[in-house]
């Protein structure tokens, strides 16, 4: 069973900590992962992601559409959504996928659920944060490590666990923008250890080894973003 008192608190800056890591948790548990490279999943997200970052559209009017759909939406704060028309262009991508907004959460339902609509609604806006990891990615190519690891802490539920067994030694993808840590720690304590207390759920940390030299023939970019 899942425990019903999570922590015993006296202040509120603690509880506000503690249900932002669990809005994290519940973030990252929902990441879609695909368990074979070919799986038809996988090369759908990648001809969709292809066709989204050819587009040229108006961005003034795309975010007009975004808030529009938006708003006939019954679980997206109104605020939430006039501060994204007010001040879209006064931060950048990388802040919006990170800050406590409906973006992250919406576009990583779209993707899990492949929903057109969502994906559609919101393509302006992955075309700007895959933009913007790639200029970082190339900004910080001359001071990046050749090898380095990072760590991602994830909860899978036992149907993806079991398909995760069966493909040892194959391909995994994650269907969306991968947020990783330095740290083994952060991983393992936020998201790993957690994991664990869903009878239903399996705690995983991914270690990925990362070499640079074969990282740079991928399409793919990747950025250091927490500076």
């Amino acid at each position: 069973t899942i425990p019903k008192v999570k922590g015993v608190y006296t202040a509120i800056k603690p509880i506000c900590q503690a249900l932002e890591i669990d809005r994290q948790r519940c973030d990252q548990a929902m990441i879609p992962v695909s368990f074979n490279g070919l799986d038809p999943l996988f090369m759908y997200t990648q001809l969709l992601k292809e066709a989204l970052l050819d587009i040229e559209d108006d961005d003034k009017k795309s975010i007009k559409d975004l808030a529009d759909y938006c708003c006939e939406q019954d679980d997206i704060p109104e605020d939430q959504i006039k501060q994204v028309e007010r001040e879209y262009r006064n931060h950048t991508p990388i802040w919006w996928y990170t800050a406590e907004t409906f973006i992250y959460p919406m576009l990583n339902r779209g993707l899990r659920q492949m929903d057109v609509d969502i994906i559609l609604k919101m393509g302006f806006f992955i075309r700007h944060l895959h933009n913007h990891i790639t200029q970082l990615h190339q900004e910080q190519q001359g001071s990046m490590p050749t090898k380095f690891q990072v760590f991602r802490g994830q909860g899978l539920s036992m149907e993806d666990f079991e398909k995760m067994k069966k493909t040892e030694g194959g391909l995994m993808s994650f269907n969306n923008f991968l947020s990783t840590s330095h740290k083994r720690t952060i991983s393992l304590d936020n998201f790993v250890r957690p994991a664990t207390n869903n009878p239903s759920s399996v705690g995983i940390l991914f270690v990925m080894n990362i070499d640079t030299a074969i990282c740079m023939k991928s399409s793919t970019p990747f950025a250091e973003v927490s500076k």
